[in-house]
C-alpha cells in the first residue's frame, strides 16, 4: 500500500516566516498526498542545541517522517542520527533528517540544491573556473555542489582567511587538492574565472549592501547569488546592469525543496509548479533556465 499522509517537523530559530511549510504543503497537495509541517521553532520552544537529541527522539516516537533542519541546528543534528548519507558526512552538516523503519538518516539537499539550480539556469556555467564568496555553513555546501557538478576550479574569498583556508581543505579533501584553492585577491580571482558565486548574508534585507565591487565583474561573467529575501539582490541588479547572467537564490530554494520532498515522500516534485508557488508566495519571479 504506498504511503498518501507524511508528517514533517521543522526544526530552527525563529522559522515562523519559512517558506518550507507552503512549498511542501503545497506540493503534496497537488500530488495527492496529505503532507504536513509541524513547526519547532527554538524560538518559541526554549529548546537549544543540547536537546537536539532529545528531539530526535520524539520526532521518531510521534510517528514523524522526517525533521527539515536550518540554522542553528544543521551541524548538531549530525552528532544525534543513527545514520547520514556520505555527503552529509562530508560536509558535517544536515538539513533534512528522514526517519525510516525508527531509524533517523542525515541527508544534505542545500548541495544539490543549488548545483540543480545552477545547471538548470545556467548549464554553460558547469565546468567554469569559479569563485566563492563566503566560506559559512551555506558556502561549503553551495562550493561542494559546484564542485561534483563540474567547476574546474574553486577559489574561495572570505573576511575570515582561516576559515576560507580550511573550507578549501575540507572541500580538497572530497574532491582534489588541485580543484580548490583560498586567496584572499578576489580581483586577480575574478580575472581568470567565468563566474562568481554570492554565499556571505550582504544584500539580504536585515543585511542590505554590495558583497563586491560591480567594478570586477566583466560583460562574460555569470554571478549566483543564494540569496532569496529579496531575490533582485544589489549584487544581482548590478550584474544584469553590465550584462552578466545570473542566478538569484530562489532557483537554489526551489531545486533544494524538490529534493527533499522527493526524499520525504519517494515522490519526485514538479519543478515548474514549485516555481510558480514560490513565485505567488514571494511576489517575485524566479528564472529556472538562462
Amino acid at each position: 500500500m504506498t504511503t498518501t499522509s507524511f508528517v514533517v517537523g521543522l526544526l530552527g530559530d525563529n522559522i515562523g516566516g519559512s517558506l518550507a511549510k507552503p512549498l511542501q504543503e503545497g506540493e503534496g497537495e497537488a500530488q495527492g498526498l496529505s503532507l504536513a509541517y509541524r513547526l519547532v521553532d527554538a524560538t518559541h520552544t526554549g529548546l537549544g542545541l543540547d536537546d537536539t537529541a532529545e528531539v530526535l527522539r520524539w520526532a521518531v516516537r510521534l510517528g514523524f517522517d522526517g525533521l527539515a533542519v536550518t540554522h542553528p541546528f544543521k551541524n548538531a543534528v549530525m552528532g544525534s542520527v543513527d545514520d547520514a548519507t556520505p555527503e552529509a558526512q562530508a560536509l558535517g552538516a544536515s538539513n533534512l533528517v528522514v526517519v525510516h523503519d525508527g531509524q533517523t538518516i542525515a541527508h544534505n539537499t542545500d548541495w544539490v540544491g543549488f548545483a540543480e539550480a545552477l545547471r538548470a539556469t545556467l548549464p554553460g556555467a558547469l565546468g567554469d573556473r569559479m569563485v566563492l564568496l563566503g566560506a559559512g555553513g551555506a558556502g561549503v555546501a553551495v562550493g561542494y555542489g559546484a564542485l561534483r557538478y563540474g567547476a574546474a576550479h574553486l577559489d574561495i574569498v572570505d573576511q575570515d582567511a582561516d576559515r576560507a583556508a580550511a573550507v578549501a581543505a575540507r572541500l580538497g579533501s572530497l574532491v582534489g587538492t588541485h580543484r580548490v584553492a583560498a586567496t584572499s585577491d578576489l580581483e586577480r580571482a575574478l580575472r581568470g574565472a567565468g563566474g562568481l558565486i554570492q554565499a556571505t548574508p550582504v544584500g539580504m534585507d536585515a543585511h542590505p549592501g554590495l558583497p563586491v565591487d560591480p567594478r570586477l565583474l566583466r560583460l562574460d561573467h555569470w554571478v549566483a547569488d543564494i540569496i532569496y529575501f529579496p531575490l533582485e539582490t544589489e549584487l544581482v541588479h548590478r550584474a544584469r546592469a553590465v550584462g552578466c547572467r545570473v542566478m538569484t537564490g530562489g532557483a537554489m530554494a526551489v531545486h533544494q525543496h524538490a529534493a527533499a520532498f522527493r526524499l520525504l515522500t519517494g515522490r519526485p516534485a514538479d519543478i515548474r509548479r514549485m516555481q510558480e508557488h514560490f513565485e505567488s508566495l514571494t511576489g517575485q519571479h524566479v528564472a529556472l533556465s538562462g
